[in-house]
């Protein structure tokens, strides 16, 4: 998965909108985007969506974000959403791993009351909203087959920090959000999922995310969400290896081959070792999944 886009889970029209985005992943939206009083109608909206489209083909994968453990509504939300066919849950405000176990306890219960194969349904976390969760971005590890991966978000933190901004004058993420973005990078590493990056709220501003997507893809992120359709074709485009970029990790993969149980070779004068390779084979990986 490249970009995964945000979507209300209580607006048909943007529903059916999304699917012709080019996205790899939709977030259908029970939390942030739907009012308190407009929560139990977005179920159903979402529910209805789900079912049918979960059967067609060639469209992009159907996640839902569920409300919050703390507000009471998760357990309603999983009641809906994965009966209907719900591929992956977004689970907001995740505290750590031990959140990640909790949530995989409840949608196993939800498969074998839909009579759905046992762990099917995907959990994707967002894994520094608060304070305390980003002290716990290292705790995933081991904590769910499903885990898909782990994504970061800027807005709730500013929040739970009291901040009055959240990235500077020029549009850049300040330290403490800064952190929470390369602790968030390390702790997918560490867990051996995909690392997503956070939205870019400025979807207009198509410099700017260019200039993110770029950051993120140096650093090590394989993946963006998105919170306008307008964003997805640039995330696509970015984080899609690069022709030049196969290229390269194709003959890193070919030389080792040739050279049998070796730890370091040469390629154009340069030395190439195991680590190398390792990535070359995620860059190979990557370009599958994405279609190049």
């Amino acid at each position: 998965m490249r970009s995964l886009l945000f979507v209300p889970g209580d607006s048909t029209r943007k529903l059916d909108k999304a699917l012709a985005s080019g996205a790899d992943v939709l977030l259908v939206d029970l939390e942030d985007s739907v009012a308190p009083a407009a929560k139990a109608a977005a179920r159903v909206t979402t529910a209805a969506f789900l079912k049918a489209n979960v059967p067609a083909a060639g469209r992009p994968r159907l996640f839902v974000r569920v409300n919050a453990f703390d507000t009471g509504l998760t357990d309603d939300d999983l009641d809906t959403v994965v009966a209907a066919g719900a591929e992956g849950i977004v689970l907001p405000k995740a505290a750590g791993g031990p959140d990640v176990a909790r949530l995989d306890a409840r949608i196993a219960v939800r498969e074998a009351l839909a009579d759905r194969p046992d762990g099917g349904v995907a959990i994707l976390p967002i894994v520094t909203e608060t304070a305390l969760a980003v002290f716990q971005c290292g705790t995933y590890r081991g904590s769910s087959a499903r885990l898909a991966g782990l994504a970061w978000g800027g807005e709730d933190l500013a929040a739970d920090l009291g901040a009055h901004a959240n990235r500077d004058a020029a549009g850049r993420w300040l330290e403490p959000y800064r952190l929470a973005r390369s602790l968030t990078l390390l702790g997918a590493a560490a867990a051996e999922v995909a690392p997503v990056d956070t939205v870019t709220v400025d979807f207009r501003n198509e410099a700017g995310l260019e200039a993110e997507c770029r950051d993120a893809v140096r650093d090590g992120f394989t993946a963006k969400m998105a919170i306008h359709p307008a964003q997805v074709p640039v995330i696509n485009a970015l984080f899609t290896p690069s022709p030049e970029a196969v290229a390269e990790a194709e003959a890193i993969v070919e030389a080792f081959r040739a050279a049998g149980d070796v730890g370091v070779i040469g390629i154009a004068g340069k030395m190439v070792d195991r680590p190398h390779l390792r990535q070359a084979e995620r860059i190979l990986a990557r370009a599958g999944r994405s279609g190049r």
